[in-house]
């Protein structure tokens, strides 16, 4: 039956592409409805083309007038689910709890699945989800469309489907030019850059791959591996250093952990991907002991200028001492870190292990946190427990040693103005 599937699929396409599908051009809410309720596959993939192929040309304005439609004219039907969960309620079984899980999904669920059935038609949804992103910020029933998004992509973006693949210097071009485009966190000025961060033994990458979109990276992480933790990115990123035999490091530093796709924001990559790439490269590199990051602090300078707190970037001991306290006790009012750089490593798992100075001295980097960065340690055998700990208690686990600046930051900042 897939074989056939396959078949089929293929000559639709090929059917449609070569002009033999007429085109469609009733009002958009008549082809949603009709690929809502379509019983055939092959009806069901003509009209999610149509709607596909109309959404690429249109302008900002017009698929702002599609999402609208989508919170609008396909949500769900309040008293329906009222009347269902009654329902269910008063004789619990399959039937009912069917009707129950039929009344409280909203159409537009089933019209995003359905417009998935269309080879090629995830990518898409992907970008569709990143316009909806971009121009529905803010507006509630918008937000309630997105809400339908994230949960479907939870589902099809999950661990199990994903593929780990390394990314070297010999990987395809096409490859290799997204991880020029989607470096987020320190830019890639050429492809000579590239080189260097690819293709010495003491370098590697890693991509999530998804099947659905072959040819596109869903986050990638860079990794150096050195003698000892890193605590700058100049160091890590001279042109001039002299590369180290891969067997001869004991530690693995993630200086760059980047998403690719905007329409995939909310769904967690990067946690399976930093444990996974841990845990290959222990197997491949034995000698490897220590896996930290070495992270930016985004919200550091922001953070500083908000709560008029006297610095100076001059002064190393009192950038970490801040970069500490930052860190470890701003938080926001669910509890949880200010920082998301923070926030992330910490809810996989990490603990705040050490504070640099002068670490990242590019315009972003000082814009950023006044060059300060800072490594989080990912300890294999305490991820699960430091996970637990700041999932249930917002603990951020920390190092001695960054307790002991977190307390000094604290210790200046209660002693009265001179």
């Amino acid at each position: 039956m897939s074989i056939l599937a396959d078949l089929l699929s293929n000559v639709f396409e090929r059917t449609y592409r070569f002009g033999l599908a007429q085109r469609d051009d009733r009002p958009l809410p008549d082809l949603t409805r009709d690929l809502v309720g379509a019983s055939g596959e092959v009806t069901g993939q003509a009209i999610a083309r149509q709607i596909l192929d109309r959404y690429a040309g249109w302008t900002d304005a017009e698929k702002l007038g599609f999402f609208h439609h989508l919170a609008s004219d396909l949500d769900v039907t309040p008293d329906a689910v009222r009347a269902a969960l009654d329902a269910y309620a008063t004789a619990p079984g399959k039937a009912s709890y069917r009707a129950f899980l039929a009344a409280s999904e909203a159409p537009r669920q089933e019209l995003i699945r359905r417009l998935n059935q269309v080879p090629g038609a995830t990518r898409l949804l992907v970008n569709m989800r990143a316009d909806l992103l971009r121009l529905g910020r803010g507006d509630d029933a918008l937000m309630a469309v997105d809400l339908d998004f994230r949960h479907l992509f939870a589902s099809w973006f999950n661990r199990g489907f994903l593929v780990l693949r390394p990314i070297s210097w010999e990987s395809p071009a096409h490859i290799l030019e997204k991880i020029i485009a989607y470096e987020a966190v320190h830019a890639i000025d050429s492809w000579d850059d590239l080189r260097r961060r690819l293709k010495p033994a003491d370098r590697r990458c890693f991509a999530f791959f998804h099947p659905a979109m072959p040819d596109e990276p869903l986050i990638f992480v860079e990794v150096a591996l050195t003698e000892g933790i890193a605590g700058s990115i100049q160091t890590v990123l001279a042109e001039d250093r002299a590369p180290l035999r891969a067997e001869a490091a004991d530690t693995a530093v993630f200086y760059s952990i980047s998403n690719c796709q905007d329409g995939l924001a909310g769904i967690s990559f990067g946690n399976s991907l930093i444990k996974q790439v841990a845990a290959d490269l222990s197997q491949q590199l034995p000698a490897l002991k220590t896996f930290v990051t070495l992270s930016p602090i985004p919200g550091l300078a922001k953070w500083l200028s908000a709560e008029d707190i006297p610095h100076d970037p001059e002064n190393d001991l009192q950038m970490r001492q801040l970069g500490a306290y930052y860190l470890t006790r701003a938080k926001r009012p669910d509890g949880l870190p200010l920082d998301p750089v923070a926030r992330f490593h910490l809810g996989n798992g990490a603990r705040v292990h050490a504070l640099h100075a002068r670490a990242d001295t590019s315009p972003n980097g000082a814009r950023q946190s006044l060059g300060v960065m800072v490594n989080y340690l990912y300890d294999l055998a305490r991820v699960s427990q430091n996970h637990e700990r700041f999932a249930t208690a917002q603990e951020v686990v920390t190092s001695s040693e960054v307790r002991t600046l977190a307390t000094a930051a604290e210790t200046a900042l209660k002693e009265p103005a001179r």
